[in-house]
């Protein structure tokens, strides 16, 4: 017999799981915003979403339409959320560019960052935040400490105090 592993061969530990009013038309912006792959898509008697699962470079993401008998909504029904997903990729400029012609909206605008990164923020359609990035440059411990310094005396994150 044959062992089980306790974490699926195309999973990582952890795996972001988004609620969204309008899972179809979510994984439609993830595809065309990100270049999701879609694997999965499981609908419920009631013909909404109840699991998807796609593929963005090399991370799962599942989604499921909001369902409120199961105390499961979106960030916009709770006007809301604390939660920001870290998306990695080539060229952020590129990725947020095509995410903002598909429907996001800019909440901090791409810029180089005191950690070495290119990084911006975005809000998608369905209420979920996105920091997109490229790692840029490797830097020291000793040298983010002081371009987070530097930056915050300017009253800011990135280049020239932007935030």
């Amino acid at each position: 017999m044959s062992k089980v592993n306790a974490i699926p061969a195309d999973m990582h530990s952890l795996t972001p799981h988004l609620v969204c009013a309008g899972a179809a038309q979510a994984i439609d912006f993830y595809k065309k915003a990100f270049g999701a792959v879609e694997g999965a898509r499981m609908p419920g008697p009631d013909g909404k979403i109840m699991h998807a699962l796609l593929r963005i470079g090399d991370s799962a993401l599942m989604l499921m339409d909001e369902a409120p008998a199961w105390g499961s909504l979106g960030p916009i029904a709770l006007k809301g959320s604390p939660v920001t997903i870290h998306l990695y990729v080539e060229d952020a400029d590129a990725t947020f560019a095509r995410a903002l012609e598909a429907g996001a909206t800019t909440k901090m605008p791409v810029t180089e960052m005191f950690w070495g990164d290119r990084y911006g923020v975005l809000t998608d359609p369905f209420g979920h935040s996105w920091s997109i990035a490229t790692h840029v440059r490797d830097l020291t411990p000793e040298e983010i400490a002081a371009a987070a310094a530097d930056a915050a005396k300017h009253g800011g994150c990135g280049e020239a105090g932007q935030n």
